[in-house]
C-alpha cells in the first residue's frame, strides 16, 4: 500500500485529480493505469480509496470509492524541541517522530540556542513524508517557532515535563509516565536549558525529569521521549 497526502480532499469529494507532480509519479513511475486503486489521505485522520478514472501524466484523475475515518490515539504528545546546530538532526527527529507516533511539535528558541531561525516550509513536507511512509492518517501539527519564555507561559493540557542535565532533582521518565494521559514535554538545546528556564519551567508547574543515564543530543533525547510515551501506551 502507497499512501498519498492532499489537504484539499474531504470526505465530501467524489472526483479528485493529483497535482502534476503526482501525476507523472503515479503514471510514469508506479505505472497505474485505469481501474488501478490508490489510498489518500487529509492529515486528519481520514483515508480514501480512489480509482483512476484518466491516468494523465499532467493531472491523473480519481473517483472516491469509500473513505473512513481511522481511530485517534487516546492521548496526544507534545514535543517542545529547540531547534538543533545542524537541521538535518532536527529533521531527523521529526521523520523519526511522526513515524513513531507524536501530535504536536513546537520549535522553543532557549537562552542557549545556537540556531534560531528554521525552515517551517521544509519541516512541513518532512512530517508528510513520513506520515505516508508510516501510513498513518494523521499528520502532525507543526507550531510556529517561538521563545522559552512565550512558550512557557501558554496554558497546557495534561501532564507537563521538562528533560534537562541538571544536577538537581529529577525523577525518572518512565516512572511518572501515566498511560493514555495528554502531556508536554520539553526538550533543551546543545547548551541545554539556562538555569532561568528551568526554575521558569518549575514554577509553570512542569515536572523535572531525566531520560537514562548518559547525556543525549537534541534530537535523541526527544526520540526517547517520544519512544517512551508510545511504548507506555501499548502496555
Amino acid at each position: 500500500m502507497q499512501l498519498f497526502y492532499n489537504p484539499d480532499i474531504t470526505e465530501s469529494t467524489t472526483q479528485f485529480s493529483f497535482p502534476k507532480e503526482e501525476s507523472k509519479h503515479i503514471v510514469k513511475v508506479l505505472r497505474k493505469n485505469i481501474g488501478n486503486t490508490l489510498y489518500i489521505t487529509n492529515g486528519l485522520g481520514w483515508l480514501f480509496t480512489a480509482e483512476i478514472t484518466i491516468p494523465n501524466i499532467n493531472k491523473c484523475m480519481a473517483t472516491v470509492v469509500s473513505k473512513s475515518l481511522q481511530p485517534k490515539k487516546d492521548y496526544h504528545l507534545h514535543l517542545a524541541v529547540a531547534p538543533t546546530k545542524m537541521n538535518d538532526r532536527y529533521e531527523w527527529f521529526l521523520e523519526k517522530a511522526t513515524e513513531i507516533g507524536i501530535d504536536s511539535i513546537t520549535p522553543i528558541i532557549c537562552d542557549h540556542s545556537e540556531r534560531k531561525i528554521i525552515k517551517p516550509e521544509r519541516f512541513e513536507r518532512i512530517l508528510q513524508s513520513a506520515m505516508k511512509q508510516s501510513l498513518n492518517c494523521y499528520l502532525p501539527k507543526l507550531n510556529n517557532a517561538v521563545s522559552f519564555k512565550d512558550f512557557i507561559k501558554q496554558d497546557f493540557n495534561g501532564d507537563l515535563f521538562i528533560a534537562h542535565c541538571e544536577e538537581t532533582d529529577r525523577t525518572s521518565l518512565k516512572e511518572v509516565l501515566k498511560a493514555k494521559q495528554d502531556m508536554t514535554i520539553l526538550i533543551g538545546p546543545e547548551g541545554d536549558f539556562s538555569v532561568k528556564e528551568i526554575e521558569q519551567a518549575l514554577q509553570n508547574n512542569f515536572t523535572p525529569v531525566t531520560l537514562g543515564a548518559t547525556r543525549l543530543r537534541t534530537e535523541t533525547a526527544a526520540i526517547v521521549a517520544c519512544h517512551s510515551v508510545a511504548f507506555i501506551n501499548e502496555l
